[in-house]
């Protein structure tokens, strides 16, 4: 309900407030639910004039023309496709031969789609906070962004698909599922109704601990938020590195690294959860504290 002018305001005046907290050596912000580049603009026009030079690196998510970086929007939705590509070859199964449900229509999920169907992989629905859309033979993406431009930005009063509830959403018949709106999204209510195979994690700790432990007994694959969620991030380093260098890369030189990145990710995590025997969440957070043991006992803080 705010303006332009009020978003503004209040941005450039929590920027001064954090303005100590923040900065391209301490904390650096990124856009999420409900801001975007051009909110990341004024914190970091604010954050210069603050410190009396131009200082791009204290955020990321920005547009390109003043430090962004190429292939930073479709980041996540990228590395979601990347992991799902990589589980495909592990697991044994054709990406062209099964049908995908995308949750959330926003940064993460229409990107997703998009790229999804530009690989030849079947998008049977997507959803946003109104409303949901299912085809079993595959949706058409490009017309479903198309109409949502037109009609306000939600896609739930699509004419050319049938419509499904919300709440309904994660229960619709798929082979993977990718929850990309919201947290708990998947909780002990509804795990035990979801259809998919496979859920990959696009949203930030989309499914709760009680649903983990239903899907799991059910043999549904979990590829987590940490990994499935990470291209996003990743490339939001890509841009630091680029701001700090002055030097800017690509749009093929990122997404080759941002592929390289989460490609190897997801085979060392696999590769975990197969030899212990864990899920791919305890998988993720297992090599992850290996990694951090090792670089303490190196530095010498504990004996």
């Amino acid at each position: 309900t705010m303006s332009i002018g009020e978003i503004e305001r209040l941005t450039r005046r929590f920027t001064s407030e954090i303005s100590m907290f923040i900065g391209p050596d301490q904390d650096i912000p990124a856009p999420d639910v409900n801001t975007n580049p051009q909110i990341m603009s004024w914190i970091m026009d604010t954050y210069s004039h603050l410190k009396g030079k131009a200082t791009p690196g204290v955020v990321t998510g920005k547009p390109i023309e003043i430090g962004g970086s190429k292939g930073r929007v479709e980041a996540t939705g990228r590395g979601v496709f990347y992991v799902t590509r990589e589980l495909a070859s592990k697991e044994g199964f054709d990406l062209a031969k099964v049908a995908v449900a995308i949750q959330g229509f926003g940064n993460v999920g229409m990107n997703a789609a998009r790229i999804f169907a530009q690989h030849g992989v079947k998008v049977v629905a997507v959803s946003d906070v109104y409303g949901g859309l299912y085809d079993k033979k595959g949706l058409d993406l490009e017309d479903v962004i198309r109409w949502s431009k037109e009609h306000g930005g939600s896609i739930a009063a699509y004419p050319e698909a049938d419509h499904i509830a919300t709440d309904k959403f994660v229960e619709v018949p798929c082979d993977i599922l990718i929850p990309a709106a919201m947290e708990n999204e998947i909780t002990q209510k509804n795990a035990g109704q979801i259809k998919a195979k496979y859920i990959i994690e696009g949203a930030n700790g989309p499914t709760s601990n009680e649903a983990d432990a239903i899907l799991e007994k059910r043999g549904i694959m979990v590829v987590p938020d940490i990994l499935a969620n990470a291209g996003g991030v990743t490339v939001s380093y890509f841009e630091w590195v680029q701001d700090i260098q002055s030097y800017f890369w690509s749009e093929k030189e990122i997404n080759a690294k941002l592929q390289e990145i989460i490609t190897r990710s997801f085979h060392e995590i696999y590769d975990i959860h197969k030899k212990d025997k864990v899920d791919m969440r305890l998988a993720a957070f297992m090599l992850g504290l290996r990694r951090l043991g090792a670089a303490v006992r190196l530095r010498g803080v504990y004996p």
